[in-house]
């Protein structure tokens, strides 16, 4: 599995082994996104955080909302922390789970772990558009990723 971004060739094993998720496979995970984010007309905050939540890349799309960037970054946190889609705080707040709340957790599908070797490096934050919307442009973000390392 080899993935080549800005002419450095980066395999699965190197991104599984490295602590923090390079920022020119982030910027790659960024534009795959974008890129889906236009095809369907939805403006939408794109943040990619390592494997610490921090931030690592943010792509604000011409016509999205000020207010997606914190939400975009705070699912990315989310997903990262735990591991889990945000997708799943979102169902578990909508059965009575309100503890998911304490937790800091953002409680909105748009947030997917980045997970390579089995190691989570980093997770894929999007707001901007409906919940389910930002979910399928974070979707593309993790399918650009895992069909490069192929």
């Amino acid at each position: 599995m080899v993935l080549l971004v800005g002419g450095v060739t980066v395999s699965a094993q190197v991104l599984a082994d490295k602590k923090a998720l390079p920022l020119a496979t982030a910027k790659k995970m960024a534009e795959a996104a974008e890129k889906f984010a236009i095809q369907n007309k939805w403006n939408v905050v794109i943040s990619i955080v390592d494997e610490g939540g921090n931030l690592v890349c943010l792509e604000r799309m011409d016509g999205s909302p000020m207010g997606s960037i914190g939400v975009s970054q705070e699912k990315a946190v989310s997903s990262v922390k735990f591991s889990a889609p945000t997708k799943n705080f979102e169902d578990a707040v909508a059965k009575g789970a309100n503890n998911m709340l304490r937790l800091g957790v953002m409680p909105f599908e748009g947030g997917l772990p980045i997970i390579v070797g089995g190691k989570t490096l980093g997770a894929v934050g999007v707001s901007g558009a409906t919940a389910a919307q930002d979910g399928q442009v974070a979707k593309a973000a993790i399918d650009f990723l895992m069909a490069a390392l192929k």
